[in-house]
């Protein structure tokens, strides 16, 4: 999300669009929504009775187009801050007000502007969440008690539309910004505008190659997996088995354990591996499929529905277990070619294009790249903790120490790392500092275009604040004033 257009707030208050809040172990909460309610009839009848009735009994902070913003709404957001370990000390009720303001604002021009969010997509979504928190906080019984809800699905309904909620604001803000670009002109008409005394300071930066072994598994435990699919396919088939049964029982997937394997996957939106795509829109309702191979490890798939464009599977994952040799194995090898480096047999770039088993990098050399930037540097301030811990000491061209280290593909892989490069703080120049430059001027573009958009649909949106608020200072002008 842009950062807010309150007064004095800073950019520590980060949105929940898209779990915000569950992605933490925040208490969250949603909204009140009042749909298809005039707010300028006065019959009750022509709103819901127990909608009335909860707003009566929590005063209307406001209302802006189809929604409402309750007092109790300001003090969640407080209590979710604190809960995060953020200080509220210089953050007023006027500011978090102006933030649900905004909130508000994007989700009721998303539904006006007919943008369509995936239901499914988002219970998915939610399903991985409470799986993964059941699990963090102990149980799920747990986890009811901790949320303040009486049952799971008063829970599973308030996270479900949270997400969607969040996703909409997402989604109308990306819409918003999504043509914006910057020209070689404006970047440099936005790097000169900078006063000189002005322009940022970039903290050291180093460039990172690495090479990476990934123990091999052998076929005799490749054979025990397809072999053990093979069997769930057949008793399914043939038994009548029940797949989702068999997926909470023995699948190697823990965001899909607790549903039954299942997914929904939309031909229009990639997901998942491209193996895993070709064999699930290739089977028919009812059917299920043959072991196959993703990086992930080996899965069957049964199709349960095809909706449209959607459809409705459930997957078993299985991984082949490494042997203790091939664990060993993987480390010699990476020994030896980190010798032959330190020997001055080969170059680090040489050896990775010859010996890395990482994809993304061995044909570069092993040279990292920045996920944030797209470029090959590293802010050292902004690096991961557990990367700068492996780097730290390494001097310019150093070798590492043989490193075991995992990802979500492989639960066990060796690397060495070395600096390539390192550049030390320094005030930005165009010419070194252009992509970060570029970056800077492309995110006011998108602000300008942010604000100009917001001041448009404020004036074109029945907004109405209530009460102590209307005497907050805001950026915007959700007072209308001339």
């Amino acid at each position: 999300m842009m950062p807010l257009k309150i007064k004095n707030l800073k950019f520590i208050i980060k949105s929940y669009v898209l779990g915000f809040c569950f992605l933490t172990t925040l208490p969250c909460f949603s909204q009140e929504i009042i749909e298809d309610v005039d707010v300028k009839v006065e019959s009750p009848k022509a709103v819901d009775v127990d909608s009335l009735q909860r707003v009566k009994l929590d005063g209307v902070a406001a209302v802006i187009g189809d929604f409402v913003i309750l007092d109790s709404d300001i003090d969640k957001q407080f209590l979710q801050l604190e809960a995060g370990g953020i200080s509220t000390d210089d953050i007023t009720r006027c500011q978090l007000f102006g933030k649900l303001l905004e909130d508000k604002l994007y989700i009721h021009h998303a539904i006006q502007d007919s943008i369509v969010i995936n239901d499914a997509e988002v219970k998915s979504y939610v399903d991985q969440q409470l799986q993964g928190f059941a699990e963090q906080i102990g149980s799920m019984e747990k986890l009811i008690a901790y949320y303040k809800k009486s049952s799971e699905e008063e829970l599973r309904d308030e996270m479900f539309e949270l997400n969607k909620n969040g996703k909409m604001a997402s989604m109308m803000q990306q819409a918003i910004i999504e043509e914006i670009e910057v020209t070689p002109e404006e970047v440099r008409q936005f790097f000169n505008k900078i006063p000189e005394d002005e322009r940022p300071l970039f903290g050291t930066e180093l460039r990172i190659a690495q090479i990476v072994v990934i123990p091999e598994t052998t076929k005799e435990e490749t054979d025990k997996v397809i072999n053990r699919l093979n069997e769930f396919r057949a008793d399914v088939l043939d038994n009548g088995a029940s797949f989702t049964t068999k997926a909470v029982l023995y699948t190697e997937d823990p965001g899909s354990k607790r549903t039954g394997g299942k997914y929904t996957l939309n031909r229009k939106r990639p997901q998942m591996a491209k193996e895993f795509r070709e064999v699930a829109f290739s089977l028919q309702e009812g059917e299920v499929s043959k072991p196959f191979k993703t990086d992930f490890g080996y899965h069957i798939i049964q199709l349960e529905k095809i909706r449209g464009q959607e459809y409705d599977v459930r997957h078993i994952l299985l991984r082949p277990k490494l042997t203790k040799e091939a664990i060993e194995n993987a480390k010699e090898k990476l020994e030896k070619v980190r010798q032959s480096i330190v020997d001055g047999e080969i170059t680090f770039a040489d050896a990775a294009r010859e010996a890395s088993d990482e994809k993304e990098t061995k044909y570069d050399g092993g040279q990292l790249r920045n996920p944030e930037t797209q470029d090959y540097s590293f802010e050292l301030t902004k690096m991961d903790p557990e990367f700068y811990a492996q780097i730290q000491n390494l001097k310019d061209n150093d070798i590492s120490p043989v490193i075991k280290d995992e990802d979500r593909i492989n639960p066990i892989k060796f690397k060495i790392v070395t600096v390539t490069e390192r550049v030390d703080e320094h005030e930005a120049t165009f010419a070194q500092d252009y992509l970060k430059i570029k970056a800077l001027s492309l995110q006011e573009k998108q602000l300008n275009a942010i604000e100009k958009w917001q001041e448009e649909k404020i004036i074109d949106t029945y907004i109405k604040i209530n009460g102590e608020l209307r005497s907050c200072d805001f950026n915007s002008n959700w007072f209308k004033i001339n």
